[in-house]
């Protein structure tokens, strides 16, 4: 646990730009599928799967959480063309 008001601080704003990195590349990809355009999901989720995957790597996602993300969006993604 932090102790000093500067590392208190810091875990706070951890903890915000985890939440928004964690957003941002999944919620493009969302908003294509609910208005239903294909060609626009399909390049939304080609940008968002190395996203994803750097996330992973760097330790704001786990591993398995990255694989399962961008699984469930294809497969999605993949419903509409159907």
């Amino acid at each position: 646990m932090a102790n000093t008001t500067s590392a208190k601080k810091a875990t706070r704003k951890i903890a915000r730009r985890t939440a928004v990195n964690k957003a941002r590349f999944i919620r493009k990809v969302e908003e294509a599928i609910a208005t239903g355009d294909l060609a626009v999901a399909t390049e939304a989720l080609k940008a968002a799967q190395p996203e994803i995957q750097r996330a992973a790597t760097k330790g704001v996602l786990h591993g398995n959480t990255a694989s399962r993300k961008v699984s469930r969006l294809a497969q999605r993604v993949k419903a509409l063309a159907a």
